[in-house]
């Protein structure tokens, strides 16, 4: 028999303010002082790094120079460092100029007070995801408070997790931004659901990969709040081009485009189709260009799950399709910024009572994340001389360790285009 697509969502949302009421609920019960343990104790290390000069905090340092950078004139792009950051934090601003407007509350702090206050942000921003994920999943056997809060402790083990948190990055917050924005501003009523679009406009100012999202809301029938999306995008553009115009100009036309700002793309780090076909041409300089092709090859079936798990009732699958879609895409797709495994597995936990297929994906992509693969990958041979690239000598079996973020959606891709084929669920 045929899969049998549904019409009806399985967790119908009577309106978006559920999530308040939950956040209330959660934070009054017992497991709120489990849940705040966590950021307040990232924003402690914080304090106690700064007193004793430690380095933590690498990306959240260039967040806060480029903040300090666009309230005192310095430019943003000229240079291969900026003035403000520490020694051990040397590296070029690669975000788009829109990226330090939104970062300048950062510049209120010292820099490793900084990197515990973004770390303790994403924390929370994580609990939030996992709650929502939770919600959009339907009905399922998890408890929500109580699933939130172990759920979102356990995520700090994994390897995209624990490595944003560390260098300081923002990719968490993100996607909260993206998840608030899909899953919740679309089912809310009244003006709340005039700001729907909205807040992936402003996490594509700060980081571009977001825009993938524009599509998304166009595929799942909210062409007003795409067409919001790019409005706040690009009225953000306007802003700090009236500001800043030789800061926005050095980077649409110099710095965006520039290899030497994102660093070696060919690293194990980078999970992207680009990276992979990087490391299996030894370098080619048609590498990019084929990754495309492959991704627009592979755009098909992605925006064919999409409007199949949207029709479903699946809001939340029918976004990780295009989350990851995107980590494949992008040119430059860092193991950090895989923390869309969250959602993911949120998902299968939901699903996970009596399927062993689902257990078996389960187990799986928790092994890949948490293993830290690619890390052991970066430094398995350690006869090999200072200057050789170990991920452009790789054996077969090698290549596929060392691709095993990237592979997780193409094998979940591939299993569910599979399934239907043969008329499985």
């Amino acid at each position: 028999m045929s899969e049998t697509v549904r019409a009806t969502p399985e967790a119908p949302v009577e309106d978006g303010h559920w999530l308040a009421r939950s956040v209330r609920r959660l934070f009054a019960s017992r497991y709120a002082l489990a849940l705040l343990a966590v950021p307040a104790g990232m924003l402690v290390a914080g304090i106690v790094s700064w007193a004793i000069d430690w380095r933590l905090g690498v990306d959240s340092a260039v967040y806060r120079s480029g903040a300090v950078a666009l309230l005192t004139g310095e430019p943003l792009y000229d240079n291969d460092f900026l003035s403000a950051e520490p020694p051990w934090a040397h590296l070029p601003f690669t975000y788009p100029p829109t990226g330090a407007l939104l970062f300048v509350p950062l510049a209120l702090f010292p820099t490793q007070v900084s990197w515990g206050v973004l770390a303790a942000i994403s924390v929370l921003a994580l609990a939030l995801v996992v709650r929502i994920g939770i919600q959009a999943a339907g009905p399922s056997w998890l408890p929500p408070a109580k699933a939130t809060v172990l759920i979102t402790i356990g995520a700090l083990a994994l390897e995209p997790v624990w490595r944003t948190l560390f260098l300081g990055q923002i990719n968490i917050i993100l996607m909260a931004l993206v998840v608030v924005d899909v899953l919740v501003l679309g089912t809310v009523a009244g003006r709340a659901r005039h700001l729907g679009g909205v807040l992936i406009g402003v996490a594509a100012a700060v980081k571009l990969t977001p825009l993938i999202f524009v599509p998304h809301l166009w595929l799942t029938g909210r062409r007003m709040d795409a067409v919001r999306a790019l409005a706040t995008f690009a009225a953000l553009q306007a802003l700090i081009f009236a500001m800043r115009p030789h800061d926005f100009a050095r980077f649409w036309t110099v710095a965006v485009t520039d290899p030497a700002r994102t660093g070696p793309t060919f690293w194990a780090g980078n999970q992207s189709l680009n990276g992979l076909v990087l490391r299996l041409t030894d370098l080619a300089p048609w590498a990019l260009a084929a990754a495309v092709g492959v991704g627009a090859v592979l755009a098909v079936p992605a925006v064919h799950l999409v409007r199949r798990f949207h029709r479903a009732g699946q809001p939340l699958a029918a976004l990780l399709v295009t989350a990851f879609f995107g980590l494949l895409l992008s040119p430059v797709s860092w193991s950090h910024h895989y923390v869309w495994v969250v959602p993911l597995i949120v998902l299968l936990l939901t699903r996970l009572p009596g399927r062993a297929g689902v257990r078996a994906a389960l187990g799986g992509v928790v092994l890949v994340f948490a293993s830290c693969v690619l890390l052991i990958m970066r430094t398995s041979d350690p006869s090999r001389p200072p200057g050789v690239k170990p991920e452009l000598e790789w054996t077969p079996p090698e290549v596929v360790l060392g691709s095993a973020y990237l592979l997780v959606p193409l094998v979940a891709g591939a299993v569910l285009l599979l399934r239907k084929r043969t008329g499985g669920r």
